[in-house]
């Protein structure tokens, strides 16, 4: 988005596109996390989880993931609100200013903007890989099964 020049077509309009993605982002994700708490709660408080270092590490970048997911919309937000006041709109709809404006906040919105953006990339790649192996192994039971019933059949 920082490519775009200041003259060129549908700038702003995609900047506002762009500001609505993540005031719905973070919408969606807020309930997302008070449902999968009410859940945890529900599972948890019947039986205490397995601890073991697979657990943590599961919770460690599911956690990392969700921390991202609604870090990187609010430092937007942060960057939008530095830079001018009422600057978010959500699909048309002036939202009010969680930050105030202020210049000096804006380089630090902007690099953090930058960084937790590309950071959260770089987790969802580990997601990915990690998540390949589990693809590997159920592909290997399901041609397990297949060839099971085309022996017996």
């Amino acid at each position: 988005m920082v490519r775009l020049e200041r003259g060129q077509f549908l700038r702003s309009e995609l900047y506002d596109v762009h500001k609505s993605i993540g005031v719905l982002t973070m919408a969606l994700l807020t309930w997302r996390i008070l449902t999968l708490l009410r859940v945890w709660w529900r599972k948890y408080t019947k039986r205490i989880p397995k601890l073991s270092p697979a657990w943590w590490g599961t919770l460690s970048l599911h956690l990392s993931l969700y921390v991202f997911m609604w870090a990187v919309p609010i430092s937007g937000f942060l960057l939008s609100n530095s830079f001018k006041a009422n600057n978010v709109k959500f699909l048309g709809i002036t939202l009010p200013d969680i930050f105030p404006e202020n210049e000096a906040m804006i380089e630090i919105g902007r690099n953090a903007h930058f960084w937790l953006a590309y950071t959260f990339l770089a987790f969802i790649v580990i997601h990915m890989l990690n998540y390949r192996k589990v693809i590997k192994a159920n592909w290997r039971r399901w041609a397990n099964f297949v060839r099971k019933f085309q022996q017996l059949t």
